[in-house]
Parts: C-alpha cells; sequence; structure tokens
C-alpha cells in the first residue's frame, strides 16, 4: 500500500529465496486458514444453531475487518516493517483459528473469524514491500508468481483434506480441526522469524514513500480508477461468495463430504494455473480483451454451476477457477497503467483497491446466506452471482469507452 523503492538483493546467494518462501508458507497459511470454514459449514451449523443467513454473516465478518484494517496496518508497516508485520499476521491468524475452535455460540464466532480480517492486510500490504526489496527485474516477476500460488495452494488443501485427511484426524471433531490449522499457522510465523534472520537487515525499511491519505482523492478523481474499482467489488464477490459456500453447493447436489470436498477444491487447483499462466497475456494491448474472456468465463461458470454432479459441472468448476485466478491480478494491472495515475502513488492505488474489493467480500457470503434461506437451496445465490457477472461484462464495456476517450490505451 505503499511506493517502495526496490532494493535489490546483491548477487547473490540463497538467502532471499529462503525469505520468498518464508513469505509463500505464510500466504499459504493464509489460503488454508481462509478456506477451512467451508467444508465444515454443516457440522459447525448444526452444533452452534447458525442458519445460512447468520453463517453468511459470519463468513463475510473478516473481509468487513479487513475493510477498516487496512490503512491503519499500511501506516504499522511504515512503522514496524514487513518482517514483525508478517510474524504478527501469522499470530493473529492461529489466534482466529484457536478462537473459531474455542467458540460456543455464534456471536463468538463472528468475532473469531472478524480477527481474521486483522492479519489479512498485514500480509496484503507487507508481502509486495518484501519482494520489492529482495528482487528486480525477471527475478521479481518470478517471485510475484510463486508467491501468489500460497494461498490458492493453502485453499486446495483445506478444501480437499479438511473432511478426508483432517476431520478423522482429529475423531471427527471440527473444533479439533481449528485448533490443528492454528498451530500449522502459527508455525509459519515461527519460520518466518528464522529464515529472514539469515538476512541482516530489517525487511521493508527501506525509506520509501510513507502512507499518504491525501492521495487517495487524487486517484478516486480519475473516472477510470473509479469503474476499475467497481469493478473489483463484483470480482471479489463472485470470488468469495463462492470460495465459502461451494463445499455446501455439492453437499447440495447429493455429493458426501469427502467427494464435495475435492470437487472444491478444482477451482483452487485451477486458479494456481490461471494466476501463473493468464496474466501472462495480459499486455497492454490485449488486457481489456483478457479481462472480457475472464468475466465471460466468470458468466459461464455461473449457468454451469445449477447442474448435477457430471463433465458440464466439472466444466464449470474449471472455468470458475481459472477466472479466479487472473481476474484480480489483470484488474490490478489495468489500475496501475491507468493514465491520471501517478508512479509515486501506485502503492496507495493497490490499498485501495483491496479495501474497495473487500466491500464485496463481504456481500459475496452474506448475499449467498440470505438468499439460501429464503429460497431453500442455492439457486437464487448462484442467480446472483450470474446478474454480478453481467455487471463486470458491463462495466468493462463502459471501461473501454473510458480509455478511449482518455485517448489512454490500458
Amino acid at each position: 500500500m505503499e511506493t517502495v523503492k526496490a532494493q535489490p538483493v546483491a548477487a547473490a546467494g540463497a538467502a532471499p529465496w529462503l525469505i520468498l518462501f518464508g513469505v509463500w508458507l505464510i500466504y499459504f497459511c493464509f489460503g488454508l486458514m481462509l478456506a477451512s470454514m467451508g467444508p465444515l459449514i454443516t457440522p459447525i451449523g448444526s452444533e452452534l444453531g447458525i442458519s445460512n443467513s447468520m453463517m453468511g454473516l459470519i463468513l463475510g465478518a473478516w473481509p468487513l475487518v479487513y475493510i477498516f484494517a487496512a490503512v491503519p496496518c499500511g501506516m504499522l508497516l511504515d512503522r514496524l516493517g514487513a518482517r514483525r508485520m508478517l510474524f504478527a499476521a501469522s499470530l493473529l491468524m492461529a489466534a482466529s483459528g484457536l478462537a473459531r475452535g474455542l467458540a460456543e455460540t455464534p456471536v463468538q464466532m463472528l468475532l473469531a473469524v472478524g480477527l481474521f480480517g486483522i492479519g489479512g492486510p498485514m500480509i496484503s500490504v507487507g508481502a509486495p514491500k518484501v519482494i520489492a526489496g529482495l528482487f528486480e527485474g525477471t527475478r521479481r516477476a518470478t517471485a510475484m508468481g510463486i508467491y501468489v500460488t500460497g494461498p490458492y495452494l493453502g485453499s486446495l488443501l483445506s478444501l480437499a483434506l479438511t473432511n478426508s485427511v483432517a476431520m478423522p484426524l482429529v475423531g471427527g471433531d471440527w473444533r479439533g480441526v481449528m485448533v490443528l490449522y492454528a498451530a500449522i499457522v502459527a508455525s509459519s510465523g515461527v519460520i518466518w522469524l528464522g529464515v529472514t534472520a539469515l538476512r541482516g537487515t530489517k525487511l521493508g525499511s527501506d525509506g520509501g514513500k510513507k502512507f499518504n491519505l491525501s492521495a487517495f482523492s487524487e486517484i478516486l478523481r480519475v473516472p477510470s480508477v473509479r469503474i476499475i474499482l467497481a469493478m473489483s467489488v463484483g470480482i471479489f464477490f463472485f470470488n468469495h461468495a463462492l470460495n465459502n459456500w461451494m463445499p455446501e453447493i455439492l453437499l447440495s447436489r447429493g455429493m458426501d463430504a469427502v467427494s464435495a470436498g475435492y470437487w472444491a477444491s478444482i477451482p483452487a487447483a485451477m486458479g494456481i494455473v490461471g494466476a501463473l499462466v493468464i496474466p501472462r497475456f495480459a499486455t497492454p494491448r490485449y488486457r481489456l480483451l483478457v479481462m472480457g474472456a475472464l468475466f465471460s468465463a466468470a458468466l459461464a461458470s455461473s449457468f454451469l454451476l445449477h447442474l448435477q454432479p457430471g463433465v458440464l459441472l466439472g466444466t464449470g468448476l474449471v472455468l470458475q477457477g481459472l477466472a479466479r485466478g487472473a481476474m484480480m491480478t489483470v484488474a490490478i494491472l489495468l489500475l496501475m497503467e491507468t493514465r491520471g495515475v501517478p508512479p509515486e502513488s501506485l502503492g496507495l492505488a493497490g490499498g485501495l483497491f483491496f479495501t474497495a474489493a473487500e466491500i464485496g467480500g463481504v456481500l459475496g457470503p452474506v448475499t449467498f446466506g440470505i438468499l439460501s434461506d429464503a429460497s431453500g437451496g442455492f439457486g437464487w445465490p448462484i442467480v446472483s452471482v450470474t446478474f454480478v457477472c453481467l455487471a463486470l461484462l458491463l462495466l468493462l464495456a463502459a471501461l473501454r469507452v473510458q480509455t478511449r476517450r482518455e485517448g489512454a490505451g490500458l
């Protein structure tokens, strides 16, 4: 969330890559904890008496906290440095997992999940700063490609293995799963401190430009920026709604919990492919075209999610994953290359993007839960995703018109 002048690592050694592994591991644990509730909605809801509407509110609690925590976390990064911030993030995420395992009421679970929203922005603002300080040029691009796979792989394993491995391991107790995941997340923080001790400087304290709130209004005055921020809300609505509720959707199609977990992991697996491959084709000349293809894939997947298990439903999950894996990255590229966003404010623009996007991160799970309770199934919740995808295509058309008017190809 701030602009950083990269300090390349001298020729050298394995230390930068070990530190990159530490960043990746914490981001992996972010994904692990992020997806941990989805496979356990039924047992958690049954034991704590949580309706789908309330569960949607609980699942949307951490993005809501994220919205308000993003700016203070950016300020703290300036003072404490990335090493301390990422360690704090791991502790907060672990505390969230432990609190979930101890929750006895819906309100306690809401607060436990909300705590995760403080750790999230610490990673979002801290991880890119670490990468910028360790690598430059093509090495930086490679490092970025590596570390963004972390949350996708963490989500994949959480969805696939929670009911098939973790639950049997702890005797079928969902509380034990939460505590187990909390221990894994806390361990990632300890490993992070160990690998960063190999570097003799304070990570993230490079004297870059400090967090500047007044620059937000300057960025928001650019019409293309406002359109992209609206798109970010829709993108995160799609991502968070389906990421959290997919196991339940598949259970409603007649699958058992283990099979639903495996099928729900397909989008996460394809998200890794999408994140690594698709942005490479999003060159400035073709960026809007690539984004249009991604929104169209998301729209097609929303239609296929109405079907029973089979090839077509599987195709929908593949399309969903490819779209989820690349939409956010391409949208950020659009934002960063928008005329009117000064180079010194790119970090602030990124912070603004995630702050706006998490509005969709709240609305997605909450809307799904409310519509599910109201309709008695997941037909109408999936229809809401279809309408969001259509809105994204309309916003993209508006962005194309606006960029032509500005005389700038994004």
